[in-house]
């Protein structure tokens, strides 16, 4: 069976993600084709195909590259063993931390509060250089919910690099399902992750 994982515009490690995803339910003799538009994914595509075996092929076309992996056998598609990731975001990230307490901008009206602090995330995706460091505790625990406005821009910001943590004890206490984008957390981290930040940015 061919699969094809179209992955252009991805950033690490989402190409190694979806291959292994693939991979995970193919049989011996699959043909897996990957597209990818950045060399990192390559490198970390064929140190995938060296963990689980797979013959490894790779070509770089107008847009980016082609990669074609064989799955030599079920067991060995299906091994335990995890490649080294080596990610380097294709955007520079600045060495400062984005601390969001409320699922509000600013003081006044809700509201306003409301569209203020989505754009705030959104401007956040444009800058040449994303914070490193996304913390959500309190009532910004909600910005990282299933049904928040500033889910997509969120996602792009984790694509570019930048780790999104939500405190779990927040998540728990407003009744919130698992965030949808990012990772819970607890105090210590947060914590930390204050303490070494080259710089703190609270809106």
């Amino acid at each position: 069976m061919k699969h094809t994982v179209d992955a252009m515009g991805k950033q690490c490690p989402i190409p190694v993600v979806m291959t292994k995803k693939i991979l995970d339910k193919a049989e011996q003799g699959d043909e897996i084709l990957i597209l990818v538009d950045n060399e990192t994914a390559v490198n970390n595509l064929s140190r995938l195909a060296g963990s689980t075996g797979c013959s490894f092929v790779s070509r770089k076309t107008e847009g980016g590259y082609e990669i074609n992996m064989t799955v030599k056998s079920d067991s060995v598609a299906r091994s335990q063993a995890e490649p080294e990731i080596v990610c380097t975001p294709a955007v520079p990230q600045g060495d400062y931390t984005v601390a969001i307490t409320s699922d509000k901008m600013g003081d006044g009206d809700p509201e306003l509060g409301g569209i203020l602090i989505k754009g705030f995330v959104y401007a956040l995706t444009q800058l040449e250089t994303p914070p490193s460091v996304m913390l959500f505790y309190n009532g910004g625990a909600r910005l990282t919910a299933q049904d928040s406005p500033c889910i997509e821009d969120l996602k792009t910001l984790q694509e570019q690099g930048t780790e999104i943590l939500t405190c779990g004890t927040c998540v728990n206490f407003y009744g919130l399902k698992e965030p949808a984008v990012g990772t819970v957390t607890n105090m210590y981290t947060i914590a930390e992750k204050l303490t070494k930040a080259g710089k703190v940015i609270r809106p």
